[in-house]
């Protein structure tokens, strides 16, 4: 595990049993720290999305702790699990956009069902629909948007909020190389501007020319925990990681 002075993430010792038996995270111990882009890798089963999900309460841990922002949200009140999701942004890999509205009234609907003043709303989305270069085409429905430009809408909803933390689960894996390397550059682009970024993938190209920090995940435990790391396949079919010049 890796130490930083400022962390935005922490768990400790944290497992997650789902309620067939099927365990999903084995003493899990993470600190991220705010501003990080990490990777999260393994094969499908590994505990990727489960270790998402504890972060923004969708399950809850079986045993350990989580905090985000110095917060423990572990025995948090379901009354403020809505608070917490809205500094939480999260990206899936099948879009979830609703098909009957803009792209404008996608993104708008996030801010729409917080309470958010509708004085505000234009401006936000059109600031975050820019900020992913999809103004130009905010009056377009779902279904005649690519599958990357349904993606950048997206990412835009997810960032409207401006959370402080960024979770991406497989967001390129319905993607074209090309489209996928767009998405990735905007959220490199959304990193750099302080939000904290984790993306869940299996797109080893990315990993490798990205030289993030990596962690490595298989049957529910934490592999390695490696900065600026690769991730290339192993002979034995595993991934594997190495470090850049090692």
């Amino acid at each position: 595990m890796l130490e930083t002075d400022d962390p935005i993430i922490e768990m400790h010792h944290l497992s997650l049993v789902y309620p067939n038996g099927v365990r999903a995270l084995q003493d899990i111990d993470l600190v991220v720290g705010k501003g990080e882009f990490l990777f999260l890798v393994g094969h499908t089963g590994s505990g990727k999305s489960s270790l998402m999900k504890l972060i923004y309460r969708e399950h809850d841990p079986t045993t350990g702790a989580v905090f985000v922002d110095g917060q423990e949200i572990t025995d948090m009140k379901r009354s403020q699990i809505p608070l917490l999701r809205r500094r939480i942004g999260v990206i899936f890999q099948d879009f979830r956009l609703l098909s009957h509205k803009t792209a404008f009234e996608n993104v708008a609907y996030a801010l729409e069902v917080t309470g958010a003043s509708r004085a505000d709303i234009p401006r936000k989305v059109t600031k975050a629909l820019t900020l992913v270069n999809m103004r130009e085409k905010a009056g377009r429905l779902p279904g005649e948007l690519s599958g990357g430009e349904q993606q950048r809408v997206a990412i835009a909803r997810a960032l409207i909020n401006d959370p402080l933390i960024l979770l991406a689960d497989e967001p390129t894996g319905n993607l074209d190389p090309d489209s996928s390397w767009d998405i990735m550059q905007i959220l490199s682009k959304v990193n750099a501007r302080g939000t904290t970024v984790l993306v869940a993938t299996h797109n080893q190209q990315m990993v490798d020319v990205m030289q993030k920090r990596v962690l490595v995940m298989d049957r529910g435990v934490m592999l390695h925990d490696l900065q600026r790391g690769q991730y290339v396949p192993a002979a034995s079919s595993r991934p594997a990681l190495v470090l850049e010049g090692v």
